[in-house]
């Protein structure tokens, strides 16, 4: 699955009927999402992502996650957004209090994946990490290298990086080709690198309860 360019839209959507659940997510998530899916046999759950990239303009997330309940309200007997805040500084929860829909809970999704209490409790030794998943290690150069400008001025690096100390990679799944990408990244950045395996954290009790 490419998410380069991100524009997915629709996954696994079921034709809406009785206990149809429909999933407004991340579409950084999608690839997790869809394997909670599949090894649970959760058929009743339907998703729909919104584009990766908001995670750069997260002031344009609660105006886009209204805009896609508002399109799927009445065809589905639930509907849950599968963002945590992202940036929006409670903006984006006070939107989906207003729409009457419940959301993922947590700051972002580092702290959803490494389960939030456990997040919470890290937070003095993690002060200086920058964090990245199993998406973002695939889509490092996307999401981080090139947004940055640091493909066309590496310079930046420091003005960017100069107070992190490392790179904690937070896996989803236990694949070693992706723990040396993510150790590339981090020496890319000039961090020291630390890998954590948490799987998917608070999301898949978040995705049970439905």
């Amino acid at each position: 699955m490419d998410l380069d360019d991100a524009k997915l839209t629709e996954h696994g959507i079921a034709a809406p009927g009785r206990g149809q659940v429909l999933l407004i997510a991340c579409g950084a998530l999608a690839h997790e999402i869809l394997t909670l899916k599949r090894l649970n046999g959760w058929d009743h759950l339907s998703l729909s992502c919104l584009p990766a990239k908001y995670h750069l303009t997260p002031d344009k997330l609660p105006d886009a996650v209204e805009a896609a309940v508002l399109a799927a309200q009445g065809k589905f007997d639930r509907i849950f957004v599968v963002y945590a805040d992202c940036g929006t500084g409670g903006l984006l929860k006070a939107r989906c209090d207003a729409l009457g829909v419940e959301m993922v809970a947590g700051p972002h999704c580092y702290s959803f994946f490494e389960g939030n209490a456990a997040f919470a409790a890290r937070h003095d030794e993690d002060m200086t990490a920058f964090f990245l998943t199993d998406f973002l290690v695939r889509q490092f150069d996307a999401f981080v290298w090139r947004p940055l400008g640091l493909d066309r001025h590496p310079e930046l690096r420091d003005s960017y990086f100069g107070n992190y100390e490392k790179l904690v990679y937070q896996a989803q799944t236990d694949d070693p080709a992706l723990i040396e990408l993510a150790r590339n990244c981090a020496a890319r950045l000039g961090l020291s690198f630390e890998h954590r395996f948490t799987g998917y954290g608070d999301l898949e009790p978040a995705l049970a309860a439905l």
